[in-house]
C-alpha cells in the first residue's frame, strides 16, 4: 500500500520518464484543444470552482494513474490521479474518464487520455445535486503498467471542517458552484476539491447499515451526535453532521462481497479508492479496497408490556404491505408486533397496500392484506386484532402507482373497543359533534378534510374514536406527504430547496386544526396523534402540529441523542412521532429501534409506542 498524504501535502511519485514530453496529439485544434504539452493537468481541468474551466472544451495527451475501474452501472469508466500535484488544495487531480462500454486499463496503468471535458450532473441537473466533472468520448493510450498509486488522502476528523457548506450566491438562485472552493473551511467544498482523487478511512463506524443496493455509510468523525447505539444523529437543519461519507465497492461481488454491517458496527482496517459523487448518496468512497466489518452486536429493543390500567398506542409504517410480500415479511413484521412492541392495544399502520399490491388494475379494497397479517400476529403469539379503516378512492393517495396506500387501525377487542359510527368513506369529512359536553366523533373511522388541496396526492388522516375501561380515546393516525423533490444535503443550491415541507405544513394545520375543535368541545378530550409524519421534530410542520399547545410531541421529551426512527444517508433522524394531548399528562413513550439501524430489516422505520392512562 502506497504511504497516505494529508491534505496540501505533495506526492513524491512522479510519472514516467518522458512522458511530460509526449508531443501534442495530431488532431488538436488552437482554441478547442488543450493538452499535456500546453501544460493542462488534471488540477487544471478541474479547476478551483465545481464547474470545469474546460467545460466543453478538447483535451489530448491527459496524463495520469489509474485508481478505479468501474465496469458495471451506467456509468462505466475510470478514475485518473496525476501522482505530481500543484499547491493549490482547492484543486482536484483526480477526474472520472467517462467510457460508457467496460473500460479495458487495469488498476496502476499510466495513461494518456484525450477527449472532452463534460459536467454530469447525476439524476439530471433539475434534481438540484451537483456535477461530476469527465473526460468524455476518451482516447486513452497505456503508457505502462503496474504503478504505484498516488497516495490516499486521509479522511479523518483531523481533516473534515465542521462546517459543512457555504451559503449559495443569491443572484444564481442560492447556487454555489461558481464559489471559490475553501476545503479548509467546508465540509462539501474538501469533498468536491478531492472529487476524482485517491482517499482513505479507517476503522470508520458504521452509521447507516448495507442496503440492498450493496452501500453503506460511515461517519469519519465519531464524537460527531453520537446516538447511544452507534448512529449520528440529525439534530437540526444547521447541523449536517460532516463526518458522513457513503461507500460503495468497486469489487466485482463474485471475488469480494459487499460487506453486510450494522450501525454500530466498525468498518475496520482500511477502505481506499476515488471519491465519487452520486444521485443518491453524495460524495461516495468507491472502495477498491475495503475493510473488514467488526460486529459491535447490535440487538433489536423490546419494550414493556402495558400495565393493566395502562392503554398502550403504537404506530408502525409496514412499507407497502401487501399480499405479494414473502411471508417472511409478514411474519418479521408480526414479531415486531408482538415480541418487540409486547402487542399493543391499538397499533396503527401505515403504507398498507390494497389486495394486489402495485397491480394497477383499480383494486382498492386491503382486506385481504390485513387478514393475513393478522393471521401472522396470531402465529406469532399475539390476539386476533380487529381492524378498521377506510379504502381510498383508487389512485388519489398518493405512494406506489397501484399501491392505494392507507392507514389501518388494530386493537384487541378484550381491552379496547372500537365506537363505530357509519358514514364515513374516502370523501366524507370527519367533523367534531357534541355529545352532552363530550367530543364526539360524527363517523368513526373517518378522515379529516379528504376534499382539501393539502392531501392531493396524499394520505388523508384516519381518524376513529375509542373506549378503554369507559373513558373515550380519540386516536388520529397520520402519513404525511413524502419528501420527494426536496434537495439533498449535498445540493449545489445552499441551502437545500424543501419544496415538499410546503405541503406538510399544509396538512399539520388541517390536523391541528381538528385537534383544537375537539379540545373546543371537550377541553379535557383524550387525544392521540400519531404516524408517518415525514418530517422532523423541528421542522415547520412538525412544530406546527403542537401549536396553541394542542398537543405535545414526545418525542421530544427523549434525550436528543435518542431522537430518531429512521436512519437516511447515515443520519438517525425523526419522521414518525406520536403527539398527545395534555389531558394525558407525561405519558410512557418508547421508540423501539428494531429495523431502521439493521441491514435485515422488515420495514425502513422504527415503530414507537406510547402507554397511557386515560
Amino acid at each position: 500500500m502506497t504511504t497516505p498524504r494529508t491534505i496540501g501535502a505533495i506526492a513524491a511519485a512522479a510519472l514516467a520518464a518522458g512522458l511530460l514530453a509526449m508531443p501534442q496529439s495530431a488532431n488538436a485544434n488552437a482554441g478547442t484543444t488543450a493538452s499535456a504539452a500546453d501544460g493542462v493537468r488534471i488540477h487544471d481541468i478541474q479547476g478551483a470552482t465545481r464547474i470545469s474551466p474546460l467545460s466543453g472544451q478538447a483535451v489530448s495527451a491527459v496524463p495520469g494513474i489509474v485508481t478505479g475501474v468501474r465496469a458495471y452501472g451506467s456509468s462505466k469508466g475510470f478514475w485518473i490521479q496525476d501522482p505530481t500535484p500543484d499547491e493549490d488544495p482547492a484543486t482536484s487531480e483526480g477526474v472520472f474518464v467517462f467510457t460508457s462500454a467496460s473500460p479495458t486499463v487495469a488498476i496502476g496503468d499510466s495513461v494518456l487520455v484525450s477527449g472532452t471535458v463534460s459536467e454530469f450532473y447525476p439524476g439530471g441537473k433539475a434534481a438540484g445535486g451537483q456535477s461530476v466533472t469527465e473526460i468524455t468520448k476518451p482516447v486513452v493510450t497505456v503508457v505502462s503498467s503496474g504503478n504505484a498509486l498516488p497516495a490516499p488522502v486521509v479522511l479523518d476528523n483531523a481533516a473534515i471542517p465542521a462546517a459543512y457548506t457555504p451559503a449559495g450566491d443569491p443572484a444564481a438562485t442560492n447556487s454555489i458552484e461558481a464559489l471559490p472552493l475553501r476545503p479548509a473551511t467546508y465540509a462539501l467544498d474538501l469533498y468536491e476539491s478531492l472529487e476524482g482523487m485517491n482517499v482513505l478511512v479507517a476503522d470508520a463506524r458504521v452509521v447507516g447499515a448495507t442496503d440492498p443496493y450493496s452501500e453503506l455509510w460511515v461517519t469519519v468523525k465519531p464524537q460527531e451526535n453520537p446516538s447511544p447505539r452507534g448512529g449520528t444523529v440529525y439534530g437540526s437543519y444547521t447541523g449536517q453532521n460532516s463526518g458522513r461519507l457513503q461507500i460503495q465497492s468497486l469489487i466485482p461481488t463474485a471475488q469480494q462481497p459487499f460487506p453486510a454491517a450494522n450501525v454500530g458496527d466498525v468498518l475496520t482496517g482500511t477502505t481506499e479508492g476515488p471519491l465519487d459523487f452520486n444521485q443518491f448518496g453524495g460524495y461516495t468512497l468507491a472502495a477498491r479496497a475495503i475493510g473488514t466489518v467488526k460486529n459491535n452486536g447490535l440487538q433489536p429493543e423490546t419494550t414493556r408490556k402495558q400495565k393493566n390500567g395502562e392503554l398502550a398506542v403504537a404506530t408502525y409504517n409496514v412499507q407497502n404491505l401487501d399480499p405479494s410480500d414473502p411471508q417472511a415479511k409478514f411474519d418479521r413484521l408480526a414479531a415486531g408486533v408482538v415480541t418487540h412492541l409486547a402487542s399493543p392495544d391499538i397499533v396503527a399502520l401505515e403504507e398498507i397496500q390494497d389486495n394486489n399490491g402495485a397491480v394497477n388494475d383499480g383494486t382498492v379494497a386491503a382486506d385481504k392484506t390485513v387478514g393475513q397479517f393478522i393471521d401472522a400476529i396470531v402465529a406469532a403469539g399475539g390476539p386476533r386484532y380487529q381492524w378498521r379503516s377506510i379504502d381510498p378512492t383508487n389512485g388519489t393517495d398518493g405512494g406506489e402507482p397501484g399501491g392505494n396506500i392507507r392507514q389501518v387501525f388494530l386493537f384487541n377487542a378484550d381491552r379496547v373497543s372500537f365506537t363505530d359510527r357509519p358514514g364515513g368513506d374516502a370523501t366524507t369529512p370527519v367533523w367534531v359533534a357534541n355529545n352532552h359536553g363530550k367530543a364526539a366523533l360524527s363517523v368513526s373511522p373517518g378522515r379529516i378534510a379528504p376534499g382539501d388541496t393539502a392531501w392531493a396526492d396524499s394520505r388523508k388522516p384516519l381518524a376513529g374514536e375509542f373506549t378503554f375501561r369507559g373513558k373515550p380515546v380519540i386516536v388520529i393516525a397520520n402519513h404525511f406527504a413524502s419528501k420527494g423533490g426536496d434537495n439533498a444535503l449535498t445540493s449545489r443550491f445552499q441551502p437545500v430547496v424543501r419544496s415538499s415541507e410546503t405541503k406538510r405544513l399544509q396538512q399539520a394545520v388541517l390536523v391541528n386544526t381538528f385537534v383544537h375543535q375537539i379540545q373546543a368541545v371537550q377541553k379535557e378530550a383524550k387525544v392521540v396523534v400519531l404516524g408517518d409524519i415525514n418530517d422532523y421534530e423541528f421542522s415547520a410542520a412538525g412544530l406546527r402540529l403542537t401549536e396553541g399547545r394542542a398537543l405535545k410531541d414526545l418525542v421530544l421529551t427523549l434525550c436528543p441523542s435518542e431522537r430518531y426512527s429512521y436512519v437516511f444517508q447515515g443520519n438517525s433522524q425523526v419522521l414518525d412521532h406520536i403527539l398527545v394531548s395534555p389531558s394525558l399528562g407525561s405519558p410512557d413513550y418508547d421508540v423501539v429501534h428494531i429495523n431502521a439501524e439493521f441491514a435485515d430489516q422488515a420495514s425502513d422505520h422504527d415503530p414507537q409506542i406510547v402507554r397511557i392512562k386515560p
